[in-house]
């Protein structure tokens, strides 16, 4: 069941938000059960607004319709919106506009949303990126890798904030100068894990902190399994790295699959513990992931959004997502020139090319998936003496 029959409309003033907020504090008023409501009542104002028998004959149990009709959560719901606001956290409702329209589609979304920065259009174009928290120095690097790159192709990487995988992956995507979102098991107010400050910090600024939990609410083990169908259902894809075969992020693949979204999986291991459930998903059907070009190309069948996002329009001539070869190969000379002299980042590359920062990461994309040069973390980007692509076609060459 879905919200469908409430519209979507501009932002809402604070005042008007408590409702949402007073509605979900009903002790026994679970989430079906507020859809149920929404659609039968249109908005939680009118809700709260029910007699007890108007509310009985929408199903809703006699003690629990006693205590929406009473509407004692005023007070604490008010102060809740006004918690939000001092933290600079939005309070974006399943009737704003800025509501994710992938999430819209799961069967149970969460109503509203704690939301620090803030959703973009280009969010609709998201990967998640799940795995161990124990991770080895294989996992996060390859978390890392792969949510770089997919970065630079305009992808928004989804995760959890949490030690290992997650914590690798948003920092990838950081340094990509690309966007990702971190959905909280907690309040978005709460410092979890207090070792995670400064990457919180920067994925507000560059993106979004996330969670459906009311202000101040501390980290519980039972929020993380709730928190995962959001991951999920934020993504058009998972993509799990390094899980035991009982991680928590084999939950999230398997709300993936139930959400109808793609589910992909990095290889380890034979021997390691923590491959267990990674190949165990592989067994199962999931797209097995080497590089970023894997999950670029499967989202490309069937997704117009990842056309846009990765720089074309679906037009014939173009040989990738990135460009014509005729355009990269005449820019991505000038990279080479560079590169031949070491090891260098981002920035210095614009620097030194006079290229613009959009210019420079999408051709290095390019070259990365050409097999032209490697990305190592840390450093920046460096030739690979050995290219495994076909730079032949378009004008590479490595001195």
């Amino acid at each position: 069941m879905s919200f469908c029959s409430i519209p979507p409309v501009g932002m809402r003033a604070e005042s008007d938000l408590w409702p949402w907020v007073a509605l979900r504090m009903v002790p026994g008023l679970r989430v079906g059960l507020y859809h149920a409501l929404l659609t039968r009542f249109g908005e939680p104002a009118a809700v709260l607004a029910a007699s007890q028998r108007e509310l009985a004959a929408a199903g809703v149990p006699p003690q629990t319709a006693r205590a929406v009709a009473s509407s004692l959560h005023r007070g604490e719901a008010e102060r809740d919106v006004e918690l939000a606001a001092r933290a600079g956290a939005r309070i974006v409702t399943w009737a704003d506009p800025q509501y994710p329209p992938l999430l819209r589609e799961i069967h149970d979304p969460p109503p509203y949303l704690y939301v620090r920065k803030g959703f973009e259009e280009r969010d609709g174009l998201a990967v998640a990126i799940v795995g161990s928290r124990a991770a080895s120095m294989y996992g996060r690097e390859s978390a890392t890798a792969l949510a770089h790159d997919l970065a630079l192709a305009g992808v928004t990487i989804v995760s959890g904030l949490a030690y290992g995988i997650d914590s690798a992956a948003h920092r990838g995507a950081l340094a990509a100068g690309g966007r990702t979102i971190a959905v909280l098991g907690c309040g978005v107010d709460v410092a979890y894990p207090r070792e995670h400050d400064d990457l919180a910090a920067a994925i507000a600024g560059r993106g979004a902190l996330v969670s459906e939990f009311f202000m101040g609410t501390p980290p519980r083990p039972a929020h993380f399994p709730i928190r995962n169908r959001i991951i999920s259902g934020l993504a058009h894809g998972v993509l799990v790295v390094e899980a035991t075969d009982k991680s928590g992020s084999l939950i999230t693949a398997r709300l993936a699959m139930e959400q109808g979204r793609e589910v992909f999986a990095v290889p380890g291991q034979i021997t390691a513990a923590r491959s267990r459930g990674v190949h165990g998903l592989i067994r199962q059907g999931a797209k097995l992931v080497t590089a970023a070009a894997d999950v670029l190309e499967e989202l490309r069948i069937g997704s117009p959004a990842a056309h846009r996002v990765a720089g074309t329009t679906g037009n014939p001539e173009a040989v990738s997502c990135l460009g014509t070869v005729g355009e990269i190969g005449a820019v991505g000379e000038r990279i080479i020139q560079e590169l031949n002299e070491g090891i260098a980042g981002v920035d210095a590359l614009v620097s030194r090319t006079g290229l613009t920062p959009r210019e420079v990461l999408r051709i290095l994309l390019e070259m990365e998936l050409y097999g032209t040069v490697e990305w190592f973390p840390g450093a920046g980007f460096g030739l690979r003496r050995n290219p495994v692509g076909r730079s032949d076609e378009v004008g590479w060459t490595v001195t």
